[in-house]
Protein backbone atom coordinates (compact mmCIF):
# COMPACT_ATOMS: atom_id res chain seq x y z
CA UNK A 1 0.00 0.00 0.00
CA UNK A 2 1.18 3.51 -0.84
CA UNK A 3 -0.14 6.71 0.71
CA UNK A 4 -1.15 9.74 -1.29
CA UNK A 5 -0.25 13.28 -0.34
CA UNK A 6 -3.27 14.37 1.73
CA UNK A 7 -5.72 12.86 4.15
CA UNK A 8 -8.42 14.01 6.56
CA UNK A 9 -8.43 13.37 10.33
CA UNK A 10 -11.84 13.51 11.98
CA UNK A 11 -13.62 11.85 14.88
CA UNK A 12 -16.65 9.81 13.87
CA UNK A 13 -17.95 10.35 17.41
CA UNK A 14 -18.75 13.93 16.34
CA UNK A 15 -21.24 12.55 13.82
CA UNK A 16 -24.52 11.56 15.39
CA UNK A 17 -25.83 8.98 12.94
CA UNK A 18 -24.92 6.45 10.30
CA UNK A 19 -26.32 8.78 7.64
CA UNK A 20 -24.04 11.61 8.74
CA UNK A 21 -21.03 9.29 8.54
CA UNK A 22 -22.09 8.19 5.04
CA UNK A 23 -22.36 11.80 3.88
CA UNK A 24 -19.01 12.75 5.37
CA UNK A 25 -17.21 9.75 3.89
CA UNK A 26 -18.69 10.57 0.48
CA UNK A 27 -17.53 14.18 0.80
CA UNK A 28 -13.95 13.23 1.71
CA UNK A 29 -13.79 10.74 -1.16
CA UNK A 30 -15.33 13.15 -3.69
CA UNK A 31 -12.77 15.82 -2.79
CA UNK A 32 -9.94 13.44 -3.64
CA UNK A 33 -8.34 12.89 -0.24
CA UNK A 34 -6.45 9.60 -0.05
CA UNK A 35 -7.11 8.52 3.55
CA UNK A 36 -9.76 9.24 6.17
CA UNK A 37 -8.16 8.87 9.62
CA UNK A 38 -10.27 8.53 12.76
CA UNK A 39 -9.61 7.96 16.49
CA UNK A 40 -10.95 5.42 18.97
CA UNK A 41 -12.31 7.14 22.05
CA UNK A 42 -15.58 6.74 23.96
CA UNK A 43 -17.92 6.20 21.04
CA UNK A 44 -17.71 3.97 17.99
CA UNK A 45 -15.61 0.81 18.23
CA UNK A 46 -12.67 1.17 15.88
CA UNK A 47 -12.95 -1.83 13.56
CA UNK A 48 -16.75 -1.65 13.36
CA UNK A 49 -16.83 1.94 12.17
CA UNK A 50 -13.92 1.26 9.79
CA UNK A 51 -15.96 -1.49 8.12
CA UNK A 52 -18.93 0.86 7.82
CA UNK A 53 -16.82 3.58 6.17
CA UNK A 54 -15.14 1.13 3.83
CA UNK A 55 -18.52 -0.29 2.83
CA UNK A 56 -19.70 3.22 1.96
CA UNK A 57 -16.72 4.18 -0.21
CA UNK A 58 -14.94 2.76 -3.22
CA UNK A 59 -11.40 4.14 -3.41
CA UNK A 60 -10.90 5.96 -0.11
CA UNK A 61 -8.48 4.40 2.35
CA UNK A 62 -9.51 4.34 6.02
CA UNK A 63 -6.96 4.47 8.84
CA UNK A 64 -7.34 4.10 12.60
CA UNK A 65 -5.47 6.91 14.29
CA UNK A 66 -5.39 5.32 16.64
CA UNK A 67 -6.82 1.99 17.79
CA UNK A 68 -5.83 1.36 21.41
CA UNK A 69 -3.57 -1.61 22.13
CA UNK A 70 -5.64 -2.11 25.29
CA UNK A 71 -8.89 -2.60 23.36
CA UNK A 72 -8.21 -6.01 21.77
CA UNK A 73 -5.63 -8.80 21.93
CA UNK A 74 -2.97 -9.10 19.26
CA UNK A 75 -4.62 -12.02 17.47
CA UNK A 76 -7.86 -10.04 17.13
CA UNK A 77 -6.00 -6.93 15.93
CA UNK A 78 -4.11 -8.93 13.31
CA UNK A 79 -7.16 -10.78 12.06
CA UNK A 80 -9.22 -7.59 12.06
CA UNK A 81 -6.63 -5.80 9.92
CA UNK A 82 -6.35 -8.70 7.50
CA UNK A 83 -10.12 -9.24 7.34
CA UNK A 84 -10.90 -5.60 6.57
CA UNK A 85 -8.32 -5.55 3.80
CA UNK A 86 -9.52 -8.83 2.31
CA UNK A 87 -13.15 -7.69 2.37
CA UNK A 88 -12.67 -4.11 1.18
CA UNK A 89 -9.94 -4.13 -1.45
CA UNK A 90 -6.80 -3.46 0.62
CA UNK A 91 -7.95 -0.05 1.86
CA UNK A 92 -7.53 -0.31 5.64
CA UNK A 93 -4.55 0.97 7.66
CA UNK A 94 -4.17 -0.22 11.23
CA UNK A 95 -2.78 2.62 13.30
CA UNK A 96 -2.05 1.60 16.88
CA UNK A 97 -1.34 3.60 20.01
CA UNK A 98 -0.78 3.23 23.73
CA UNK A 99 -3.60 5.68 24.50
CA UNK A 100 -3.59 7.54 27.85
CA UNK A 101 -3.94 6.49 31.51
CA UNK A 102 -7.40 8.08 31.98
CA UNK A 103 -8.72 6.09 29.01
CA UNK A 104 -6.90 2.84 29.77
CA UNK A 105 -7.50 2.75 33.53
CA UNK A 106 -10.50 4.99 34.03
CA UNK A 107 -12.60 3.84 31.05
CA UNK A 108 -11.29 0.37 30.13
CA UNK A 109 -10.23 -0.82 33.58
CA UNK A 110 -6.75 -1.98 32.59
CA UNK A 111 -3.37 -1.14 34.11
CA UNK A 112 -1.44 1.37 32.01
CA UNK A 113 2.01 -0.04 31.25
CA UNK A 114 5.26 1.62 30.23
CA UNK A 115 4.60 2.75 26.64
CA UNK A 116 7.69 1.46 24.80
CA UNK A 117 7.77 -2.09 26.24
CA UNK A 118 3.98 -2.36 25.91
CA UNK A 119 3.99 -1.32 22.27
CA UNK A 120 6.99 -3.48 21.39
CA UNK A 121 5.35 -6.54 22.94
CA UNK A 122 2.08 -5.82 21.16
CA UNK A 123 3.76 -5.46 17.77
CA UNK A 124 5.67 -8.68 18.38
CA UNK A 125 2.38 -10.39 19.12
CA UNK A 126 0.84 -9.18 15.88
CA UNK A 127 3.79 -9.78 13.56
CA UNK A 128 5.92 -12.58 15.01
CA UNK A 129 6.24 -15.58 12.68
CA UNK A 130 3.90 -13.94 10.17
CA UNK A 131 5.35 -14.02 6.62
CA UNK A 132 5.09 -10.67 4.86
CA UNK A 133 4.24 -8.73 8.01
CA UNK A 134 6.87 -6.12 7.16
CA UNK A 135 4.62 -4.97 4.31
CA UNK A 136 1.35 -4.85 6.25
CA UNK A 137 -0.38 -1.43 6.41
CA UNK A 138 0.55 -1.04 10.07
CA UNK A 139 1.78 2.13 11.80
CA UNK A 140 1.92 3.50 15.33
CA UNK A 141 1.32 6.78 17.11
CA UNK A 142 4.76 8.16 17.96
CA UNK A 143 6.00 11.48 19.31
CA UNK A 144 9.29 11.09 21.15
CA UNK A 145 12.56 9.48 19.94
CA UNK A 146 12.18 5.95 21.34
CA UNK A 147 8.67 5.44 19.94
CA UNK A 148 9.63 7.03 16.62
CA UNK A 149 12.55 4.63 16.30
CA UNK A 150 10.29 1.72 17.22
CA UNK A 151 7.84 2.76 14.50
CA UNK A 152 10.63 2.61 11.92
CA UNK A 153 11.93 -0.71 13.23
CA UNK A 154 8.65 -2.60 13.50
CA UNK A 155 6.06 -0.93 11.22
CA UNK A 156 5.54 1.03 8.02
CA UNK A 157 5.88 4.29 9.93
CA UNK A 158 4.51 6.76 12.46
CA UNK A 159 1.36 8.81 13.09
CA UNK A 160 2.40 11.92 15.06
CA UNK A 161 -0.47 13.99 16.46
CA UNK A 162 -0.55 17.56 17.82
CA UNK A 163 2.80 18.42 16.30
CA UNK A 164 4.59 21.05 14.22
CA UNK A 165 6.91 21.06 11.19
CA UNK A 166 9.77 21.27 13.68
CA UNK A 167 8.64 17.97 15.14
CA UNK A 168 8.18 16.53 11.65
CA UNK A 169 11.81 17.35 10.83
CA UNK A 170 13.03 15.67 14.02
CA UNK A 171 10.86 12.63 13.38
CA UNK A 172 12.07 12.27 9.80
CA UNK A 173 15.68 12.33 10.94
CA UNK A 174 15.09 9.77 13.70
CA UNK A 175 13.12 7.38 11.51
CA UNK A 176 15.27 7.48 8.41
CA UNK A 177 14.16 7.10 4.78
CA UNK A 178 11.51 4.89 3.30
CA UNK A 179 8.98 5.13 6.14
CA UNK A 180 5.53 6.67 6.39
CA UNK A 181 5.54 9.91 8.35
CA UNK A 182 1.91 10.97 8.70
CA UNK A 183 1.62 14.43 10.24
CA UNK A 184 -1.76 15.51 11.63
CA UNK A 185 -2.43 19.24 11.45
CA UNK A 186 -5.46 21.12 12.77
CA UNK A 187 -6.75 23.93 10.58
CA UNK A 188 -9.33 26.69 10.96
CA UNK A 189 -10.44 28.72 7.94
CA UNK A 190 -10.99 31.88 9.98
CA UNK A 191 -9.24 35.24 9.53
CA UNK A 192 -10.38 36.74 12.84
CA UNK A 193 -7.55 35.96 15.28
CA UNK A 194 -9.73 36.06 18.40
CA UNK A 195 -12.32 33.66 16.93
CA UNK A 196 -9.71 31.28 15.54
CA UNK A 197 -7.72 31.15 18.78
CA UNK A 198 -10.88 30.65 20.86
CA UNK A 199 -11.79 27.63 18.72
CA UNK A 200 -8.21 26.38 18.98
CA UNK A 201 -8.13 26.64 22.77
CA UNK A 202 -11.44 24.80 23.03
CA UNK A 203 -10.14 22.01 20.80
CA UNK A 204 -6.81 21.67 22.61
CA UNK A 205 -8.09 21.89 26.20
CA UNK A 206 -8.38 18.11 26.67
CA UNK A 207 -4.91 17.47 25.25
CA UNK A 208 -3.26 19.99 27.56
CA UNK A 209 -4.08 17.72 30.51
CA UNK A 210 -2.23 14.70 29.04
CA UNK A 211 1.43 14.18 29.92
CA UNK A 212 2.58 12.60 26.67
CA UNK A 213 1.49 15.63 24.64
CA UNK A 214 2.86 18.11 27.16
CA UNK A 215 6.22 16.35 27.26
CA UNK A 216 6.41 16.39 23.50
CA UNK A 217 5.58 20.08 23.31
CA UNK A 218 8.34 20.82 25.79
CA UNK A 219 10.71 18.65 23.72
CA UNK A 220 10.06 20.67 20.56
CA UNK A 221 10.60 24.01 22.24
CA UNK A 222 7.48 25.27 23.97
CA UNK A 223 7.71 26.29 27.63
CA UNK A 224 5.55 25.45 30.62
CA UNK A 225 4.38 29.05 30.63
CA UNK A 226 3.20 28.69 27.02
CA UNK A 227 1.16 25.62 27.95
CA UNK A 228 -0.53 27.31 30.92
CA UNK A 229 -3.97 28.93 30.99
CA UNK A 230 -5.19 27.37 27.77
CA UNK A 231 -2.01 27.95 25.82
CA UNK A 232 -0.19 31.05 24.59
CA UNK A 233 -0.98 32.61 21.23
CA UNK A 234 2.27 31.21 19.81
CA UNK A 235 1.32 27.72 20.94
CA UNK A 236 -2.25 27.91 19.63
CA UNK A 237 -1.11 29.34 16.30
CA UNK A 238 1.29 26.42 15.86
CA UNK A 239 -1.24 23.77 16.79
CA UNK A 240 -4.13 25.19 14.74
CA UNK A 241 -3.24 26.84 11.43
CA UNK A 242 -5.73 29.65 10.89
CA UNK A 243 -6.29 32.40 8.35
CA UNK A 244 -7.24 32.26 4.69
CA UNK A 245 -6.67 29.21 2.54
CA UNK A 246 -3.38 30.48 1.13
CA UNK A 247 -1.88 30.97 4.60
CA UNK A 248 -3.06 27.56 5.80
CA UNK A 249 -1.69 25.82 2.70
CA UNK A 250 1.69 27.41 3.35
CA UNK A 251 1.68 25.90 6.84
CA UNK A 252 0.67 22.48 5.54
CA UNK A 253 3.43 22.55 2.94
CA UNK A 254 5.94 23.22 5.72
CA UNK A 255 5.30 19.67 6.97
CA UNK A 256 6.16 18.25 3.56
CA UNK A 257 9.29 20.37 3.40
CA UNK A 258 10.26 18.99 6.81
CA UNK A 259 9.93 15.38 5.66
CA UNK A 260 6.28 14.34 6.04
CA UNK A 261 5.17 11.74 3.51
CA UNK A 262 1.47 12.40 4.15
CA UNK A 263 -0.39 15.21 5.94
CA UNK A 264 -3.87 14.73 7.37
CA UNK A 265 -5.98 17.83 7.86
CA UNK A 266 -8.25 18.13 10.89
CA UNK A 267 -10.85 20.89 10.48
CA UNK A 268 -11.57 22.84 13.67
CA UNK A 269 -14.99 24.49 13.76
CA UNK A 270 -17.94 25.31 15.96
CA UNK A 271 -19.76 22.20 17.14
CA UNK A 272 -22.16 20.96 14.47
CA UNK A 273 -21.05 23.45 11.81
CA UNK A 274 -20.65 20.93 9.00
CA UNK A 275 -20.74 23.69 6.40
CA UNK A 276 -17.55 25.21 7.84
CA UNK A 277 -15.96 21.75 8.02
CA UNK A 278 -16.74 20.95 4.41
CA UNK A 279 -15.70 24.40 3.21
CA UNK A 280 -12.27 23.92 4.79
CA UNK A 281 -11.81 20.50 3.24
CA UNK A 282 -12.92 21.83 -0.17
CA UNK A 283 -10.57 24.82 -0.15
CA UNK A 284 -7.54 22.85 1.10
CA UNK A 285 -7.93 19.75 -1.09
CA UNK A 286 -5.42 21.00 -3.66
CA UNK A 287 -2.63 21.77 -1.17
Amino acid sequence: MQLGRLGVWYSMDKLGSAQQIKIFVATVERLGYDVLWYPESRGYESFSVAAFMLANSTKLKVGSSIASIYARDTFTARRGMISLNDLYGERFILGLGVSHPPMVEGIRGHTYQKPIPAMRAYLDGICKDQPGSQDWPLAIAALRPLMLKLSAEKTRGSLPYNTTPEHTARAAKLMGPGKWLVAEQKVCLETDAAKARALGRKELARYLTLDNYRNNWLWIGFTEAELANGGSDRFIDAMVLWGDAAKIKQGLRAHFAAGATHVCIQPVHEEGDVAARDRMLTELADT
